[in-house]
């Protein structure tokens, strides 16, 4: 009996062995260190990928609230900065040395594991080296490490489990669903994707009309559009192959992305003043995307326009490329910190920590053009009713409101409440803080006057919504 007590005893020692290597106990640039657990560390998944993960405990009761995966988009951008700069607990300062807590962080009510995918982002790594990767690589060792993330913290493997994320997490969560519903073992409830890439097609379509609808495109060229785009009535602005049309739509494109306005917040100033916007690597045109990543913008007709300008794609590896109008060197001085690296338990293998990898960037292989079919068999699966929310800054312009809007509409679910304003509580009262229309199990929501990145440009608006999908609350 004794003998077997003490195998017992080694066997809990062991499975807490990981978790207790990888807890923060002091995080540089606080004035106090938080009354919550957090852990930051490794999750190990194939060929030998080793995922970093931040993992902060909920602020409410970590032992029953539920566990939220976070990922940023990209590809190849950190998931980090939605911790630091949108939602986590901690907001990193313009001095890149210190964090202010943030009042509405959303472990105010919920377990957040910030996982930064694939390996090559952030402080992740792979043994050898390998960063060429695709959606379906992704979205098997996301999968991987969500199982092991349960194997070292199995006291939350019964909590409720809701998969997020924003921008290209429009393509790595509902992929990433579609494996973790077929699991019993992981209690998946629902997902939620923020300013998410749904459809490269309507995603080009809508954002023409987003910009004449917001003043940006004169009488002169929105009468060409419609002349050599549309026909009967419906318009292709995506692959067109009409050069009239193509010329008129690189117009658009110019506007857009090289005037100087500001892509991820049309109404925001522009941080940094106005540089390079677009850049051309393998025949592509390469627009930089949320959360400074670099993405190969899905404006087909445009690739063929400047594939002469090949050349320019060795500049990617050797100079360093933000995204236009974004500033993450405060994120980028504080993480690459030695102090702070070691209390992040960050490898020695790991990289020097950048907001997005041009490298899995540009080996990146883009396999979904749109994830219809993952949002399909999450609502209609017999076993479960999944709780499903689409969510979009309304003055974003890298993933517009209305090419969502499309999509979620596209997938034909029975309406149960008609489109309507949704309302918050701020410092000034009751206020409007978008649209919604809810289906059965889906709802599509806008949040007024907010870019690509929701909780930082309304934090209290994102954090109501963010609660009442948490909790299965109406809108």
């Amino acid at each position: 009996m004794q003998v077997l007590l003490l195998c017992y005893f080694l066997f809990l020692l062991g499975a807490d062995t990981a978790p207790t290597a990888d807890e923060v106990t002091y995080l540089p640039g606080l004035q106090k260190q938080p009354s919550f657990r957090h852990y930051s560390g490794y999750l190990s998944v194939a060929d030998g990928k080793h995922l970093h993960y931040w993992f902060v405990e909920s602020q409410n009761v970590p032992a029953s609230d539920p566990v939220v995966l976070w990922l940023n988009g990209g590809p190849g951008c950190s998931s980090l900065d939605g911790l630091l700069t949108e939602h986590g607990p901690f907001l990193i300062q313009d001095d890149g040395v210190t964090l202010q807590y943030n009042p509405y962080s959303w472990n105010k009510i919920a377990n957040m594991l910030y996982l930064e995918s694939p390996a090559g982002v952030g402080f992740s790594y792979s043994d050898d080296r390998n960063y060429v990767t695709n959606d379906t690589e992704v979205s098997m060792n996301n999968y991987l490490a969500l199982k092991e993330f349960f194997r070292l913290f199995p006291e939350f493997s019964k909590n409720e489990l809701f998969l997020t994320g924003e921008s290209y997490g429009g393509i790595y969560i509902p992929t990433l669903a579609e494996r973790v519903m077929e699991d019993a073992s992981l209690n998946l409830q629902g997902v939620a994707v923020g300013n998410g890439m749904s459809s490269y097609e309507m995603n080009d379509n809508s954002l023409v009309y987003f910009a004449y609808y917001h003043g940006l495109l004169g009488s002169r060229l929105w009468t060409r559009l419609q002349t050599f785009c549309c026909r009967n009535g419906t318009c292709n602005f995506y692959n067109n192959q009409d050069q009239n049309c193509s010329d008129s739509v690189s117009e658009v494109q110019v506007i857009v992305y090289s005037s100087g306005l500001n892509m991820y917040n049309l109404y925001a100033s522009c941080p940094g003043g106005l540089g390079q916007r677009v850049s051309v690597d393998r025949g592509e045109l390469v627009i930089r995307d949320l959360g400074n990543s670099f993405i190969h913008h899905p404006w087909t007709q445009l690739w063929n326009q400047v594939s002469k300008l090949r050349g320019l794609a060795s500049l990617h590896l050797s100079v360093r490329l933000d995204p236009p109008c974004t500033n993450s060197t405060p994120s980028s001085l504080y993480l690459n910190n030695p102090y702070v690296r070691a209390a992040l338990h960050i490898s020695p293998k790991a990289l020097e920590w950048v907001i997005c990898s041009s490298e899995v960037n540009l080996n990146y292989g883009r396999l979904y053009m749109d994830v219809r079919k993952q949002y399909l068999k999450l609502l209609w699966c017999p076993l479960q009713k999944y709780r499903v929310l689409v969510y979009n800054g309304d003055v974003d312009m890298a993933c517009n409101f209305m090419g969502d809007e499309w999509f979620v509409e596209s997938l034909h679910q029975q309406v149960e409440v008609q489109r309507r304003p949704w309302l918050y509580n701020d410092e000034d009262g009751r206020q409007v803080g978008g649209f919604v229309k809810e289906f059965d199990n889906i709802a599509f929501l806008t949040v007024k006057g907010s870019g690509h990145m929701v909780p930082s440009d309304k934090p209290i608006a994102a954090f109501t919504m963010f609660t009442r999908f948490i909790k299965k609350q109406p809108y």
